[in-house]
């Protein structure tokens, strides 16, 4: 293994800490590296294997699309493609989808359908978007400018112009922020990089009615808090919101790299051909993988499991956080969830996984649990046993 990792670090460009060891395959909710060590995961790419490892109705469907088709272009109609987007617009309540291949994409066409609503509308070509601090939107030039993290911007600033920042949960801050040009406002329900912050059911129907008082596009970002992480389908479900506009990857492909913005029919209209398109977005592979997703979330009763294994994880948290001094607060719902340290938590991180463990921050002090969401408590229990263990060598 340390000779795979030697040559990587040769070969890849620098831009991620990774941890040194090779994975090989996985299983439900393990996973195995090349000299077949096991390790319980509870990060699931970063919230994206939701089914787990190697669910065998979900291959099989990918084996089968192979070998029929993976790719045309959209020049042409498909029906995986018209399946997926049937399945999404039913579950989100939206009207129109557009697939992409990541979440980053979706965010850029989000920016650019709320861009070209205001246009339509107005005539001018200077809508403005509010965002909020702390806030994480994807790494290419348009998702990074609504990235309220400054870290993340300024090696590659000038970005795109036209986007201020409020404070999240904080109305004030958000009114302030409303002028004459301001088309949408973009942000996540639970803001996940940032360090799983939940917004509060006052500020999320708040927001809502003012971009209704303002005729002001409502983006919701369910990109890593989507796709039944919260127990919901959409974590705005839960608030009892309707968004204008919502993007979403990770758990809509469950592995096969695919992402979409939804939009009401009233604002997709703004899109016209050769506004906006994508070479590979919604090819038959990933369309499949799409609906697969959907099939497999009613026939596993996903949502239910979510809230069960959720409110239980919940509870074990609390347990821990009531236990040890140096963690000062626990934040999130369902199974996308946080633990907040006064100390950083790479140590505790890196620790896990030497006891077999996999485990993600949020920031340098918050570890984020967002587990497959076929987790059981018994696997809950499994991770707070290592998870204690390694709490006690770092207080």
């Amino acid at each position: 293994m340390k000779q795979y990792i030697e040559e990587a670090e040769k070969v890849l460009m620098h831009t991620y800490s990774r941890y040194p060891v090779v994975l090989d395959h996985g299983k439900g909710m393990y996973l195995y590296d090349i000299e077949g060590k096991e390790y319980l995961d509870f990060t699931a790419g970063i919230a994206v294997f939701a089914l787990g490892y190697n669910n065998e109705r979900y291959n099989e469907a990918l084996k089968l699309q192979l070998d029929t088709l993976i790719h045309t272009s959209n020049y042409f109609y498909s029906m995986p493609a018209l399946e997926a987007a049937k399945r999404l617009a039913e579950a989100s309540g939206m009207d129109r989808v557009f697939f992409t291949n990541s979440g980053t994409e979706a965010v850029e066409g989000a920016i650019k359908l709320a861009r070209k609503y205001f246009y339509s509308k107005t005539g001018k070509a200077c809508g403005e978007i509010i965002a909020m601090e702390r806030s994480f939107h994807g790494r290419t030039m348009g998702a990074l400018s609504v990235t309220g993290t400054k870290k993340y911007r300024e090696p590659f600033e000038p970005l795109i112009g036209g986007v201020r920042f409020a404070q999240f949960n904080d109305l004030d801050s958000v009114k302030k922020n409303i002028n004459e040009n301001t088309c949408a406002i973009i942000m996540e329900p639970i803001q996940g990089e940032g360090g799983i912050y939940p917004a509060t059911e006052q500020f999320i129907n708040s927001v809502r009615k003012l971009c209704d008082e303002n005729g002001i596009l409502l983006i919701f970002d369910e990109i890593q808090c989507g796709m039944g992480r919260t127990g919901d389908m959409f974590a705005y479900q839960g608030y009892g919101v309707k968004p204008d506009i919502i993007t979403c990857a990770k758990g809509l492909g469950c592995g096969v790299p695919v992402g979409a913005f939804a939009a009401a029919e009233e604002v997709a209209a703004a899109f016209q051909p050769g506004d906006h398109g994508t070479t590979y977005g919604g090819n038959p592979f990933a369309a499949k993988a799409v609906s697969m997703v959907f099939d497999l979330f009613e026939s596993m009763n996903v949502l239910d499991n979510v809230k069960a294994v959720g409110g239980y994880l919940f509870e074990k948290l609390e347990e821990i956080r009531n236990k040890f001094d140096i963690i000062t607060d626990h934040r999130g719902m369902g199974l996308i969830q946080g633990l907040e340290f006064s100390i950083p938590v790479k140590g505790i991180i890196a620790d896990a996984l030497k006891e077999g463990l996999i485990l993600i921050s949020a920031g340098e002090r918050v570890i984020r649990f967002v587990p497959p969401l076929i987790a059981e408590k018994k696997h809950v229990d499994s991770m707070i046993e290592i998870l204690i263990k390694c709490l006690g060598n770092a207080a």
